[in-house]
């Protein structure tokens, strides 16, 4: 979360930081939560967890992929 906290002071600014971080934790809070109860969902069903931790590792590389793509710029915010 540092280096994500900092990604969003370098594009916006520190005037809005603090919004826009509770934004980006609420969604990688709630992430963390759908992910771990759809895992349990899949264990009851099929009782192994191979092929969460491949979609888990999949969805990893996808990431670090788009973050590669990310340009850190500044954002012109006018209030």
């Amino acid at each position: 979360m540092p280096l994500t906290s900092a990604l969003v002071l370098v594009m916006f600014g520190p005037r809005v930081m603090g919004t826009l971080f509770g934004f980006v934790f609420l969604s990688h809070q709630l992430g963390g939560f759908v992910g771990v109860w759809l895992g349990g969902i899949w264990f009851d069903r099929f009782g192994s967890y191979d092929a969460v931790w491949f979609l888990a590792i999949a969805l990893g590389l996808l990431s670090a992929v788009i973050h590669l793509l990310v340009k850190e710029r500044s954002v012109l915010i006018t209030v």
